[in-house]
């Protein structure tokens, strides 16, 4: 995992009793997800998302402790060590940032919400620890938030070059305008309310949401549209009605006219998002209205134009559709130029992309 502080190689955790954790008793193993201390007291980088473990449950730890000692088969593998430079390799200091940073105790149910809030907040917390990307990190790289009581929680965060999106109400880059079926849709297929996931989220859906039964699915649904907006800055969408004229391009920037961008949208983008930004059901999103579209961040946006990227496959959602990479085929100056067209289009209102946002992100790429 890249990190601001250098990569971070994940341990082996099948029951290799040699290179694994087949050694581990139960109190090693809850101690390890709980705290980020491993048996003989080395501490885990937070890359491990243990924050949000503290908060399992004793019977999911069991659980999860039962799985991965019967149900995983060992492998007799060696990762390479982490190594980060000085004074990031002194790990003993993790216990320092633990007593300042990191939560304690399982999670609490709030008799003032509902048993599907509270399921909802728990898996979304603990299990799911969806804060370790959708939260932004703070001096210390901690999360800025561990639950709703921070309006920084799930309000948006940067990680490993991709852009986690805001998943509280927002209007613009949030979830405002998304209804809780197509949450619960997008989070078991990848597909729901027009948007399609994108970078890391395609594993994360692959390997795990699409297994969720209904009941957890809507309850994260649930927790996830009580978030209050965070206020963050942001594009907006204002739908085209039907009874008036189309409305001019607008943009933030007046000398960077998006119109600029609409032969390279026609020409390499329209044919699977469609001419107004509709896209496809099930295939391909509607950039119109799209949170991630809109965000004041953009990071994502370029990764996807510069690396391309892929939809998921999942058991109940439909066949996988790839995006080309346009690295080799358009400049910096283009894909600056087609996004502030598409941020400013069919009601899109998003500030534009500089050709110096394109050419950092590809820099830190090496694309």
């Amino acid at each position: 995992m890249n990190s601001p502080f250098g990569t971070i190689v994940s341990s082996n955790i099948t029951p290799d009793k040699r290179h694994g954790i087949g050694n581990y008793s139960y109190d090693d193993f809850a101690r390890a997800l709980r705290k980020g201390v491993a048996p003989g007291g080395k501490r885990l980088y937070p890359a491990m998302p243990y924050p949000a473990f503290a908060k399992i449950t004793d019977d999911d730890m069991r659980a999860l402790y039962a799985y991965m000692m019967q149900g995983v088969p060992p492998v007799s593998s060696v990762p390479p060590p982490t190594r980060v430079p000085f004074p990031f390799n002194q790990r003993w200091a993790l216990g320092i940032w633990n007593w300042f940073f990191a939560p304690s105790g399982a999670y609490k149910l709030r008799a003032d919400r509902d048993a599907e809030w509270n399921r909802g907040a728990y898996l979304v917390q603990s299990l799911g620890h969806c804060g370790s990307c959708h939260t932004p990190r703070g001096a210390g790289y901690q999360e800025r938030g561990y639950d709703e009581s921070s309006k920084h929680y799930l309000a948006g965060g940067i990680n490993d070059n991709w852009y986690a999106p805001n998943l509280r109400a927002d209007p613009g880059s949030g979830l405002g305008r998304v209804g809780r079926d197509e949450i619960a849709s997008f989070l078991r297929t990848g597909h729901g309310g027009g948007m399609v996931t994108f970078g890391s989220m395609v594993q994360t859906v692959e390997d795990s949401l699409q297994y969720l039964n209904d009941d957890d699915l809507r309850a994260i649904a649930a927790y996830l549209k009580c978030l209050p907006a965070a206020g963050t800055a942001d594009g907006r969408f204002d739908p085209p009605r039907t009874d008036r004229a189309a409305p001019a391009l607008k943009t933030r920037a007046p000398d960077v006219p998006p119109v600029t961008g609409a032969a390279v949208y026609a020409s390499f983008c329209a044919e699977c998002h469609r001419p107004q930004g509709e896209g496809v059901a099930d295939a391909f999103p509607r950039l119109a209205g799209n949170p991630s579209v809109i965000s004041e961040d953009t990071t994502s946006l370029i990764r996807l134009l510069v690396e391309g990227g892929n939809s998921p496959a999942t058991r109940h959602g439909p066949p996988r559709q790839a995006m080309p990479a346009f690295a080799e085929t358009l400049t910096d100056v283009q894909i600056a130029q087609v996004l502030t067209y598409v941020r400013a289009s069919w009601g899109n209102d998003a500030r534009p992309v500089t050709t110096n946002d394109v050419s950092s992100l590809r820099s830190k790429l090496h694309k």
